[in-house]
């Protein structure tokens, strides 16, 4: 069996008029995640994850930012034909792990349902994604509540 393994990262800026998604959950903030698309950081990292895994770039060179077809655009959708990319190399996940970076809100509440979401489009089981959240314990910008950030792993099997 071949094992390849790749990591994401992802930070996007929260402002005023724009819906919070964390891996396709829409979660009740104040604040939303500014982007391109829905600005969903964490499925963005997982993205990255698996595209680096084989080697084939990232993110912004399949779905660019000045690129109008993916304004706005709902990253469970994107992140379902990364999978169909992944799998027509002839490679499947074993797991993802993650972690979002956020001071508020409050993530743990909300991780269930991600987990449920990324889950049914990737075709797993729920106990082959893990999310976890912490804080930046008030340092830098996600720490003064200006961002969010997410990293994730992709461990692909063959």
């Amino acid at each position: 069996m071949n094992l390849r393994i790749g990591n994401g990262y992802d930070i996007h800026q929260l402002v005023s008029n724009r819906p919070l998604i964390l891996g396709g959950v829409q979660i009740p903030h104040h604040l939303g995640l500014l982007g391109h698309s829905d600005a969903d950081v964490l499925t963005h990292a997982i993205m990255d994850a698996m595209l680096g895994a084989l080697s084939l770039g990232d993110i912004g060179h399949y779905f660019p930012p000045t690129d109008p077809q993916w304004k706005g655009a709902d990253s469970l959708k994107l992140l379902e034909q990364v999978h169909q990319l992944v799998q027509s190399q002839g490679w499947r996940i074993s797991n993802i792990d993650s972690v979002i970076v956020a001071e508020r809100p409050k993530i743990k509440p909300h991780i269930e349902a991600m987990r449920q979401r990324l889950a049914e489009t990737l075709q797993l089981a729920p106990d082959q994604i893990g999310i976890k959240a912490t804080t930046n314990e008030k340092m830098d910008a996600v720490g003064r509540e200006e961002g969010i950030a997410a990293y994730a792993v992709a461990l692909l099997m063959q």
